[in-house]
């Protein structure tokens, strides 16, 4: 046994490496053992032993006071750091945490984070230590000199790519697993190359230039000499990233330490467990300890032998689950294919790119397609954690787990659709709550539209997806209540009073029904009549119109009481009524272009309110504004179109618009707004109608050549809105019909407008070498 304390630099997130620490550990047998991590989290690490507690999990850190600074420590089961704690409470070995004081991460970080404060070194020690090795690839450096280490090319029956047999899953509760393969010979050989390859890059790049760093190493060694004294310097390990392995060795004062230590800030912490994710392990989500394959990361792990067979099984039964034609001969190639790309690499094993490099071959047929649901389900994978009930939680929490268990809505980490059928008890239970939990800005739940395309409003479709992030959202929401009924209903109010435009409130009116705050809603009522009696801006009040009637609408349907909105409702569409033609008058382009969306959102919203006398006086005023000069063409034509849909308007009235609009004597830009208003949201009127479509030509035809140039964009713009059969349409009657090919009374066939009466052979010869040379024809 060693004099000094052993310390065990690690990769935080990798299988090798938590193999080599068990191998340690087992050899060494230390008394106490100490983790990188924060010391408060010593109070709750006892749950790791819970059978409950399923990685990957993650110790979250945050102010009490202000939720949203926060900081998370995860742990995969393939993490040194979980390994060696699950070793060391199966033997009653004390487990500590030596890192700086959540406390006093948190007030230095300032806005909270995912990223454990201290991964963040300027350089990347694997990606010197793989360049300086004459590797491009750091995660191909770490599986060739860590994860392979000492391991055969050739599994025990000569099959090509197979590994030697690695730990079972449950290190921290059986047995030792027989130590070879990466933990080959001397257990503690893995750790005194690394901390030498450490302690030379630090020579060259000091402390990497993180002042934090700095501090946290010297909480680290002040802890380090309490445990030496306490328990010998034999009896203590250590389990830190390989980066801090000097500054730990190194000879420091205690004074010089707490002298570093003095002054820093403090915040009031708490530290629970909640669940992690394997793609929240990922580089790619921004997570400064990330790596880039947590999903083969963790087969490599628990694979008890053969890991590359079972791992082309894996992506075999994900691709028949999707339905590809997937066989076992695809398998074994497959493995094969692997391990040749592996010796012809000179690579001890097959690693990640060899089996991408097999599976897109031989499964994938070179599509990248199902390479990528293979990256995003198994290489990366989304396995979420579990931690047990006993984990210590804000009061929110709890009661928003209670409702997951009643309503049978468990959180997961892949996205998956929920249809509810609103007219049972349960899904309607379902959609207060996630109506609730988004009020609370916790967006577990986002509304989307029906698959089955469905419009009734019985239904309703969401996408749902639990982000580790969204504890943080619980907790920070936990100031407004300790249910999450009470707490929507409290944030509910105080939105109310703090919003700045009535549309704001109206919204707010309708997501109240929507999850069922009958508490907050009269409170938001208040509100809404005050500010509806107040704002005179037509544009506001159309703004705010649909989202009241909607809420009227949902009255039938939740079994909520309405009766309020709707008079609200009645009251804002007539002032809509009335202040609506003074408002569009003298409006330039871009104000023309946002009252149209106002009347547009108007004419559907006073349609579904089902109130006669409302709806005749609307559509009395938009036959008023089609009518008069000085509103733009923009919303002439609009008002127009809007009728005629609802058949308000007759054909033959609405080809009397366009002739006037479209008259000599209008300007060719007024014209085009007039066109756009018009036309815009479907073309199949120009279909189904040619008298229109003649009036549109000829006026397009008859645009003069200094003007075009005008018209053209808003043109443009209008029918580049159409769907492509529906252009194709039209341009194929123009050219059959109205301005196309005819024929004339001696039966000769015509040009076209603007073409000559035969083909101009000067002029199509003058682009033929053009042709030639985009087709390479000599």
């Amino acid at each position: 046994m060693t004099v000094e304390p052993l310390l065990l630099g690690v990769r935080h997130h990798g299988p090798g490496s938590a193999r080599a620490v068990h191998a340690a550990l087992v050899a060494h047998e230390p008394k106490v053992l100490l983790i990188e991590g924060p010391p408060e989290a010593d109070a709750v690490i006892g749950l790791a032993a819970d059978e409950a507690m399923r990685p990957p999990v993650a110790l979250l850190a945050h102010a009490v006071e202000e939720p949203s600074k926060a900081a998370f420590w995860p742990l995969a089961e393939f993490s040194p750091e979980w390994v060696a704690v699950r070793w060391a409470l199966g033997r009653d070995v004390p487990v500590r945490f030596i890192d700086l004081p959540a406390a006093q991460t948190l007030a230095l970080s300032g806005a909270g984070g995912d990223t454990p404060p201290g991964d963040a070194v300027r350089i990347d020690p694997l990606a010197v230590l793989a360049e300086t090795a004459g590797y491009d690839d750091p995660e191909r450096w770490w599986e060739d000199v860590i994860e392979h280490r000492g391991a055969s090319p050739r599994g025990p029956e000569g099959g090509g790519g197979a590994a030697a047999p690695g730990p079972p899953p449950c290190w921290g509760v059986a047995a030792p697993p027989d130590h070879h393969g990466t933990v080959a010979g001397d257990p503690y050989a893995t750790f005194a190359a690394l901390g030498e390859a450490m302690a030379a890059l630090r020579e060259v790049h000091g402390d990497g230039g993180h002042r934090r760093d700095s501090v946290r190493e010297a909480h680290m060694r002040l802890r380090l000499r309490e445990a030496r004294r306490e328990f010998g310097d034999g009896g203590v390990a250590v389990v830190c990233g390989a980066w801090h392995v000097p500054a730990l060795r190194e000879k420091r004062t205690v004074a010089a330490d707490r002298q570093a230590l003095r002054g820093l800030p403090r915040v009031r912490a708490e530290v629970t467990w909640v669940p992690w994710t394997h793609r929240r392990l990922g580089r790619h989500s921004g997570y400064g300890a990330g790596i880039a394959s947590p999903g083969w990361y963790g087969h490599l792990f628990s694979a008890p032998d053969r890991p590359i067979e079972r791992w082309m099984t894996k992506v075999a039964g994900l691709l028949r689950e999707e339905d590809y034609g997937v066989s076992s001969a695809h398998v074994i190639e497959a493995v094969r294919l692997a391990g040749t790309l592996a010796a012809m690499r000179g690579r001890p094993l097959a690693g990640l790119g060899e089996t991408v490099d097999a599976v897109r071959a031989v499964m994938c047929e070179g599509s990248e397609v199902p390479l990528a649901l293979i990256r995003d389900r198994l290489i990366v994978g989304d396995v979420l954690g579990e931690v047990p009930a006993g984990a210590p939680a804000v009061p929110l929490q709890r009661d928003l787990a209670r409702a997951q268990r009643s309503l049978r809505l468990k959180p997961e980490a892949r996205e998956r659709d929920l249809e509810l059928d609103l007219r049972t008890a349960n899904d309607a239970a379902r959609s207060r709550l996630l109506h609730r939990l988004r009020l609370l800005g916790i967006g577990w739940g986002e509304p989307v539209r029906s698959r089955t395309g469905s419009t009734g409003t019985f239904r309703e479709s969401w996408r749902l997806c639990w982000e580790p992030e969204l504890s943080v959202r619980v907790a920070e929401a936990g100031i407004w209540g300790t249910t999450v009924l009470g707490a929507a209903t409290a944030k509910a109010g105080s939105a109310a009073r703090e919003a700045t435009t009535l549309a704001e409130v109206t919204e707010l009116a309708e997501r109240c029904l929507l999850a069922g705050l009958a508490d907050a809603l009269p409170g938001v009522m208040r509100v809404l009549a005050d500010r509806a009696a107040l704002d005179a801006d037509v544009g506001h009040l159309a703004q705010a119109l649909p989202a009241l009637v909607r809420s009227v609408r949902y009255g039938d349907v939740r079994g909520t009481d309405a009766e309020a909105l709707r008079e609200v409702a009645e009251g804002l569409a007539e002032r809509v009524c009335v202040g609506m033609p003074p408002a569009c008058v003298g409006l330039d382009g871009d104000g023309a272009a946002e009252m149209r969306g106002h009347i547009d959102a108007a004419h559907q919203a006073i349609a579904l309110l089902d109130r006669a006398g409302t709806q005749g006086r609307w559509r009395a005023l938009l036959r008023t504004l089609t009518e008069r000069e000085r509103i733009p063409g923009l919303l002439r034509g609009r008002c127009g179109r809007l009728l005629l849909d609802d058949g308000e308007l007759a054909q033959e009235e609405a080809e009397r618009l366009m002739a006037l609009a479209l008259s000599p004597g209008t300007p060719p830009t007024d014209a085009a707004a007039w066109v756009e208003g018009f036309l815009a949201g479907g073309g199949m009127l120009l279909v189904h109608d040619e008298r229109l479509l003649a009036l549109v030509d000829g006026w397009l035809s008859g645009v003069p050549q200094e003007a075009f140039t005008g018209v053209l964009p808003l043109l443009r713009r209008t029918f580049a809105a159409y769907e492509p059969g529906v252009r194709r349409t039209v341009g194929e009657l123009v050219r059959r019909g109205t301005g196309g090919r005819g024929v004339s009374a001696t039966g000769a066939e015509e040009a076209p407008a603007g073409f000559g009466p035969a083909l101009d052979q000067g002029r199509a010869e003058a682009v033929l070498p053009t042709v030639r040379l985009l087709l390479g024809v000599d």
